[in-house]
C-alpha cells in the first residue's frame, strides 16, 4: 500500500512539473535604441529634421532681428526727441506686441519640429515593433522588454540581434 502511495504521489509530482514546463513562459529583452542608432532610415530622418531645423531657425532669427531693428529705431527716437509721450507709449506697446509674436513664433515652430519628428519617426518605430513581435513569435517568447528597464536579465534572453536580423541590419 505505501508503494502505490509513493507510486502515486511520484506520478502526481512527476505530471506537475510537465505541466508546469509546458506553461513556462519565454521573456526576452531588447535594447532598442542600439536597433535604432544600426537603422538607416533614422539617420536620414535625422538629417531631414536638422535641414527642417536649420530653416526653421534662420526664419526665427530674421524674425528677431527685425524686432531689434525696429527697437532700435523707437530707442533712437525716443533720444532725439521725435516721440511725445503718447507716441512713446504707443510704439512701446507695438513693441510688446511683437515680442509676444515672436515668442510664440518660437513656441510654433518648436511645434512644428516636434510633429515633422513624430511624423518621421512613427513609420520607423513601427516597423521596429513589427520585427520585435516578428521575433517574438518566431523564437516562442511571451514577452520582451526594454532593455533600460531590466535590473537584472540573462545574455540568453536578449533578442537585439534577431530583431536587427529581422530589420535587415548586420549585429
Amino acid at each position: 500500500m505505501k508503494n502505490v502511495l509513493k507510486t502515486g504521489a511520484i506520478l502526481i509530482m512527476l505530471m506537475c512539473v510537465v505541466a508546469s514546463t509546458s506553461y513556462a513562459q519565454k521573456f526576452g529583452y531588447v535594447n532598442s535604441a542600439e536597433v535604432l542608432a544600426a537603422l538607416p532610415d533614422v539617420k536620414q530622418a535625422d538629417s531631414n529634421l536638422e535641414a527642417l531645423q536649420k530653416q526653421l531657425q534662420k526664419k526665427y532669427e530674421q524674425s528677431v532681428e527685425a524686432y531689434r531693428t525696429e527697437l532700435q529705431t523707437v530707442q533712437e527716437r525716443v533720444q532725439k526727441g521725435e516721440l511725445s509721450p503718447v507716441e512713446q507709449e504707443q510704439e512701446a506697446e507695438k513693441l510688446k506686441a511683437k515680442e509676444l509674436a515672436l515668442g510664440k513664433q518660437q513656441q510654433d515652430l518648436a511645434g512644428q519640429l516636434e510633429e515633422k519628428r513624430q511624423t518621421l519617426l512613427k513609420p520607423i518605430y513601427d516597423k521596429i515593433n513589427e520585427a520585435i513581435k516578428n521575433v517574438a513569435k518566431e523564437n516562442g517568447y511571451q514577452f520582451i522588454f526594454e532593455q533600460g528597464v531590466l535590473l537584472y536579465a540573462e545574455d540568453e534572453a536578449n533578442v537585439t540581434n534577431l530583431v536587427k536580423a529581422k530589420l535587415g541590419i548586420a549585429p
